[in-house]
């Protein structure tokens, strides 16, 4: 701990330099990760230049973390921030309407959060959905840095899924990503980059049975420790109506459409080693998450 914390006092420009390393030292020593990552960019048509950038920017991902963690509640990211097309995201939120941000596994999706309650928090806060750290200290260093006024977190289980409904019920804004394969029986088979993956129904769930707006937030992150800039776009189409096994497959091809053409627009930032197309983990021994949020 003490290491993360004097880590989270360098510059930002200096982390992400150190971080292109690092991403290179570990896709060298994995072989593993080496043969997911160039598998899972040949599905996507994604070219050798953009590869390569995708190792160096998980490592940024990571060296940046501390500085983002531990970054003191009263010094926000402010100039930092860059938006794109951030029209739609406000008049969702002067409507009054709540919120599904929808965020992939690419460029900075924790400072995708951080900049949301910058913007908005104050009108609409924010509750995101995270998955623990089996780690102890970890787990609980995320809990503390990721809570933070006006962004609340909410475990992956069920009792974060009822967390996430009541806040759209009150009108509020969760975050979701909905590339992250979840456990067994809550998802279905769908095709990402013309593979069937395991994907989630729970964020066509959340916006069928709340009616609330689907955003999705492209977070890139600039050069030479710039900072980064938040893109906003909708849904490439709209989700069916039906809660059938045939409509929730659909629903989740037009949300794996939508992270498709979002993680196109710049492939040098996804996490291309990340196991996308895994079997999902057997439940846990709690009901499904995907059936609180039909209750």
């Amino acid at each position: 701990m003490f290491l993360v914390r004097w880590i989270s006092r360098w510059p930002l420009g200096l982390l992400h330099r150190l971080g292109g390393p690092l991403g290179w030292l570990v896709w060298a020593l994995s072989p593993t990760y080496r043969r997911r990552l160039a598998a899972n960019a040949r599905r996507a048509g994604v070219g050798a230049a953009a590869r390569r950038q995708s190792v160096a920017e998980a490592g940024r991902m990571v060296t940046e973390l501390p500085w983002l963690w531990l970054r003191p509640h009263e010094e926000p990211l402010g100039e930092r921030i860059q938006w794109q097309n951030a029209g739609l995201l406000d008049a969702a939120v002067a409507a009054r309407r709540p919120i599904v941000l929808l965020t992939p596994h690419m460029g900075s999706f924790e400072v995708a959060a951080r900049a949301y309650v910058e913007r908005h928090g104050a009108t609409q806060p924010l509750t995101v959905l995270y998955r623990p750290s089996r780690n102890a200290w970890l787990r609980q260093l995320q809990e503390t840095a990721r809570a933070r006024p006006m962004l609340a977190t909410a475990p992956a289980n069920l009792a974060g899924v009822r967390l996430m409904l009541r806040a759209l019920r009150r009108g509020e804004t969760i975050g979701l990503l909905p590339d992250q394969v979840p456990p067994d029986g809550q998802g279905v088979w769908a095709p990402f980059f013309g593979t069937p993956a395991y994907t989630m129904t729970l964020a066509a769930r959340m916006l069928q049975q709340t009616g609330a707006t689907a955003i999705v937030l492209r977070c890139e992150r600039l050069r030479n420790g710039r900072g980064w800039c938040v893109d906003v776009s909708p849904l490439a189409a709209p989700l069916p109506a039906g809660s059938d096994e045939a409509a929730q497959i659909e629903a989740a091809t037009v949300i794996n459409r939508t992270m498709e053409a979002t993680i196109l627009a710049d492939p040098g930032q996804y996490l291309w080693g990340y196991n996308r197309y895994k079997p999902p983990r057997p439940q846990a021994a709690e009901p499904a998450a995907a059936e609180a949020a039909s209750s």
